[in-house]
């Protein structure tokens, strides 16, 4: 364990809510998995796309507002959505 970095939540009590309904995700996403999953890919992107979505709403869809509510840079937000597929007026 020398090499790993133990991170621990500042909001303990999100994280378990978080860790639930991921639980019921992973549940109904993994079921039919034969193979290589590629669970952890299209959780991080289902996320991501979630998150983009809620911070563009929130800021009415101005990309600077959204970018800055997220703590990344207006480019890697519109990066960010153009890799999801992710519209300005959703």
């Amino acid at each position: 364990m020398a090499d790993r970095e133990i991170i621990t939540s500042s909001f303990p009590v999100v994280e378990d809510m978080v860790e639930k309904k991921l639980e019921e995700v992973v549940t109904i996403l993994g079921s039919n998995e034969t193979g290589k999953s590629y669970l952890y890919d299209e959780i991080l992107s289902m996320i991501e796309r979630v998150l983009i979505r809620i911070a563009m709403r929130r800021s009415n869809n101005v990309k600077t507002a959204a970018a800055s509510f997220l703590g990344i840079s207006r480019n890697t937000l519109h990066n960010k959505m153009v890799k999801r597929k992710i519209s300005n007026n959703k």
